[in-house]
């Protein structure tokens, strides 16, 4: 098995030598290597729609990022992480165009000052600094939970964990959170 890994690896940084020194099959062969399994990620990952687009999309990041690959990880795992922040990006995305509200002039409000802007901005500032003293599962839970509204069975599929593991936490983070914001 350990082999099987090393001989994987081999190929791969020889196509991505390849790809490099100008040589486009090399790249086309990177895409057979690769693109059926990103595909059955993407679909692991909730993604029904496009998984093709999705795919393609992850390819032409990573070539146009090849350079920056340092081989700690293999070719494949670099390629799902790739492809894994594409799908949060989109699930931003998605999100903020579901959520966005028209605002008319009658709606503003009038009674707004320089002392909500304060709070406000203080507060943001606190949480920020709440959320960079998590783990970054626990952050990555947190903000897919709070900001992006996920289930727990959403955000395991989206990281590749159980949901009882999400559960944990986002409990961890939010005490964490509430327990820095208390101080």
């Amino acid at each position: 098995m350990e082999t099987d890994r090393q001989a994987d690896a081999l190929l791969d940084q020889g196509l991505v030598e390849r790809w490099q020194a100008g040589d486009e099959r090399a790249a086309s062969a990177i895409v057979e290597r690769h693109a059926p399994a990103l595909k059955r990620f993407a679909v692991s990952l909730g993604v029904r729609e496009e998984v093709d687009e999705l795919v393609q999309d992850t390819f032409v990041r990573a070539f146009g990022a090849l350079h920056s690959f340092r081989s700690e990880s293999s070719l494949r795992t670099w390629l799902f992480t790739i492809e894994r922040r594409l799908v949060l990006d989109r699930r931003r995305t998605e999100l903020r165009r579901r959520n966005e509200v028209e605002v008319n002039d009658s709606d503003v409000v009038t009674g707004y000052d320089a002392l909500d802007t304060i709070v406000a901005d203080e507060v943001r500032e606190r949480v920020s600094r709440a959320l960079e003293k998590l783990s970054r599962m626990q952050r990555e839970v947190f903000v897919l939970r709070v900001q992006e509204g996920r289930s727990y069975k959403e955000i395991a599929d989206i990281l590749g964990s159980s949901e009882g593991a999400a559960r944990v936490h986002y409990h961890n983070a939010m005490r964490a959170v509430k327990e820095y914001l208390d101080d």
